[in-house]
């Protein structure tokens, strides 16, 4: 087989800094939740509480749903450029898609709250979509699946009285498995193959992640059609309006969301109409957060903070290199068959470490694409998406 060239097409160093955000939202969450290990034994100390209250107010379903968001965006702009070369990328991409969730399975047998396997999945749900000539018609499904129609279904039938719909979530009565707080790294591997796939999937089912994921892909999948990363010039009106409706929906539900869910009739029987409500609320506080946070660090970028903001945009091209190595690094200082500090580090000790670790990360990044065109796992998916190593790996130096 032929080599298979480097991309060559001017990036898009705006979306690489946003993706570079996105997964510095997802790490700075993930260390004070002590990579899942926070809820079997929560922080009671105010001082420690306002740095975590901080952090998963601000990041916590936000940067996943951001990243979601980018995904779309990446998936169109993959399909689009091969359409415009007259090759049409379904197939390949399917395969791309079927790497990705190997990848993920890998990475979910050391750290079992994984998301690449979330993401290959979800993203199969593209492809029919990208048929979809019509822009209006795949916002509009995008939109309506960020209402949460399943969740709706739920509450509507627990209103009514029925059984089913009145049990409790079974993703509730979930507790951290022991082993992860005290076992041996073959228990730890272990549990995560045998329980931690299942726990998740229930997870991302139950809480409505997966329908919030298409939604925000679809969306993705709108703004990277209409050139809103490409030409951000011409919807800088569109995002500061963005921006201050989105502020202003995030501010009200943050102050109003807990009298509205009283709202919902409820009674000892009937609770989980009231319940399922809440959580849809706090979805739409979660999304219009994001929602800042993506168009205010984009309206950022395009002005007096682009040189800041712009060094985020390596850590951006090699998101799944930085994702995996995380985990790697920061689960053996958690978990009990490594140092085992999810009992006595605190919410401000992770969250400093966290920030220093991602920006010896972004360091890491800039100077590995000084010599390399990919992140190494970039370059490992990309060289097995077109089934072959002759995928140049570092830069040509001229003489």
């Amino acid at each position: 087989m032929a080599p298979v060239k480097p991309e060559f097409t001017p990036r898009m160093e705006g979306l690489d800094a946003l993706r570079g955000f996105a997964l510095f939202g997802l790490f700075i969450v993930h260390m004070p939740e002590l990579f899942e290990l926070y809820w079997a034994h929560p922080v009671t100390d105010p001082a420690q509480l306002i740095w975590h209250d901080v952090i998963f107010t601000v990041f916590a379903g936000k940067a996943f749903a951001l990243l979601a968001l980018c995904f779309g965006v990446s998936f169109v702009i993959i399909m689009d450029r091969s359409a415009q070369k007259g090759v049409d990328f379904t197939g390949r991409f399917v395969w791309r898609l079927t790497i990705l969730f190997l990848i993920g399975c890998a990475h979910a047998v050391w750290y079992r709250g994984d998301v690449l396997q979330v993401l290959a999945v979800m993203g199969l749900f593209l492809l029919p979509f990208y048929r979809v000539k019509s822009n209006a018609v795949v916002a509009a499904i995008g939109v309506l699946l960020l209402l949460q129609p399943l969740m709706w279904v739920h509450i509507i039938s627990g209103l009514n009285g029925a059984d089913w719909a009145n049990q409790p979530l079974k993703f509730w009565s979930a507790e951290i498995p022991e082993v992860y707080l005290s076992g041996g790294f073959a228990e730890t591997i272990a549990m995560n193959i045998s329980d931690g796939h299942a726990f998740k999937w229930l997870f991302m089912y139950e809480s409505g992640r997966l329908s919030q994921i298409l939604g925000l892909s679809l969306i993705g999948m709108v703004l990277g059609r209409i050139g809103f990363f490409r030409e951000p010039v011409r919807f800088s009106g569109e995002r500061l309006t963005g921006l201050v409706i989105a502020f202003v929906a995030a501010i009200g539900l943050y102050f109003s969301r807990g009298s509205i869910a009283d709202l919902m009739p409820a009674t000892e029987a009937m609770f989980m109409p009231k319940s399922l409500f809440s959580a849809f609320l706090s979805s739409l506080f979660d999304l219009s957060v994001m929602t800042v946070l993506m168009l205010g660090f984009m309206s950022l970028y395009y002005s007096f903070a682009h040189k800041a903001l712009n060094v985020l945009a390596p850590a951006g091209r090699m998101t799944l290199t930085l994702y995996v190595a995380q985990s790697l690094m920061f689960v053996p200082v958690f978990y009990g068959y490594g140092l085992g500090m999810h009992a006595t580090m605190t919410q401000s000790e992770a969250v400093l470490i966290g920030l220093a670790a991602f920006a010896a990360q972004v360091a890491f990044a800039h100077l590995w694409f000084k010599a390399f065109l990919y992140g190494p796992l970039e370059w490992l998916w990309r060289a097995a998406t077109y089934l072959t190593v002759k995928v140049p790996f570092t830069k040509s130096k001229t003489p």
